[in-house]
C-alpha cells in the first residue's frame, strides 16, 4: 500500500460542497483516505483578482503507482467541470499531488513532491496540521520546519473542521 498526500483546492461555485463531492470521488476511484485536514479559506495565489480558495490536505492509502493515482485526479477534475483556462486562474476544483510515499519524481505528467509547495502557506498549513513530522525528500526537513521558513505571507484561515 501507498501513501500519497493530496491538495484539494475549489474557487468557483459552492466549494465547501466541491471538495466533498472531491473527497466522495478520490475514495471511490482513488484508495481510502485516513486523515484529512480542516477546511481553509486562503488567498489566491498568482491571480489576486478572484474569489478565495477553500482548501484541504488529505492522507490517501492507495494501490495506484504514481502517474495512475495523477491520471485518476486529472479524470476527476474533468468529471467535476474544471477546464483549464488562465494558469492559477478560479477553478470548480483543483487537485495536486504533494507526495507519494517518500518518492522523488520529474516527468512530464508529475513532479513529485510538489515543486511549489514550499512556497505556499495555502499548502503548507493544511499538511502542518495532518503530518507535521513528515520530512520532505528533498529538503531534509519537516512540514512545520518548511512552514516556519517559508516567505509567504498569504492570508490561510481554518474554517471547517
Amino acid at each position: 500500500m501507498n501513501t500519497a498526500y493530496l491538495l484539494t483546492g475549489s474557487n468557483l461555485g459552492e466549494s465547501a460542497s466541491q471538495l466533498g463531492l472531491a473527497n466522495q470521488y478520490i475514495s471511490q476511484k482513488c484508495g481510502k483516505i485516513i486523515t484529512q485536514s480542516a477546511v481553509y479559506q486562503t488567498a489566491p495565489w498568482g491571480i489576486q483578482d478572484q474569489p478565495f480558495f477553500l482548501n484541504q490536505a488529505i492522507r490517501l492509502a492507495t494501490e495506484l503507482e504514481p502517474e495512475a493515482l495523477m491520471q485518476e485526479l486529472l479524470h476527476i477534475e474533468t468529471l467535476m467541470g474544471r477546464v483549464r483556462t488562465i494558469k492559477f486562474g478560479p477553478r470548480v476544483i483543483d487537485l495536486d499531488m504533494l507526495f507519494f510515499n517518500d518518492l522523488i519524481i520529474n516527468t512530464s505528467i508529475l513532479q513529485l513532491p510538489h515543486p511549489a509547495m514550499t512556497e505556499r502557506r495555502f499548502v503548507l498549513v493544511p499538511m502542518a496540521e495532518i503530518a507535521p513530522k513528515l520530512v520532505h525528500p528533498i529538503f531534509n526537513k519537516t512540514i512545520q520546519d518548511l512552514l516556519i521558513d517559508c516567505t509567504d505571507a498569504s492570508d490561510v484561515q481554518k474554517k471547517i473542521s
